[in-house]
């Protein structure tokens, strides 16, 4: 087995969805997700620190994605403006193996409890990360959680459409962020 290859990090992702939807994430072992990823254990703890974490590989990068188009909006830009450009970088970094693998990794995360678990803390780290980008903008407290929520459904709701429409279409991400965060404003207008 070779010692260094390109891409080993996005191999040991695509390995352990493959893995965790066919036999289940408790069948799964680190030694079989390496194996099929072809490489060693040890290079697989170099990139994560247990199974659990190959699913959320990429929350810092977008959570980090996210903040800086907040962070750039400009000036006059309302909350949800400000998230929608948060939406927009962050979709403009998902490529076609994000798009692949959506509904193999829904699939494998809904059949978890653990991975339910571990699913919810991203969203969670993902809104405190977009509020926080947002306070420091001078967006009250109330406002930026209930903007940096909607922010992260949308990017939710936007990619699992994404993920699960026709491959014949080469698409970018953003219009269904993008749409699905003007869903969310047009529902909430609706509950009062």
């Amino acid at each position: 087995m070779p010692r260094w290859e390109p891409g080993g990090r996005e191999r040991l992702v695509v390995a352990a969805v493959d893995l965790f939807t066919e036999q289940g994430y408790d069948a799964t072992t680190v030694a079989e997700i390496a194996e099929r990823a072809g490489v060693t254990r040890s290079t697989f703890f170099r990139h994560f620190s247990d199974k659990r974490e190959v699913l959320v590989a990429g929350q810092e990068s977008l959570s980090r994605l996210l903040v800086e188009g907040v962070a750039e909006a400009p000036p006059g830009a309302t909350p949800l403006e400000a998230v929608a450009e948060g939406l927009a970088r962050a979709s403009g970094a998902m490529g076609p193996l994000n798009r692949e693998l959506g509904p193999r990794l829904r699939a494998a995360v809904a059949a978890s409890a653990e991975l339910q678990e571990r699913d919810a803390l991203k969203s969670v780290g993902m809104a405190a990360a977009v509020t926080g980008a947002l306070v420091e903008r001078g967006v009250p407290d109330a406002a930026a959680h209930l903007a940096a929520e909607m922010g992260v459904l949308a990017f939710k709701l936007g990619y699992a459409r994404w993920s699960e429409g026709d491959r014949a279409e080469d698409e970018p991400l953003a219009p269904h962020t993008a749409a699905a965060l003007q869903e969310l404003v047009a529902a909430s207008a609706s509950l009062s």
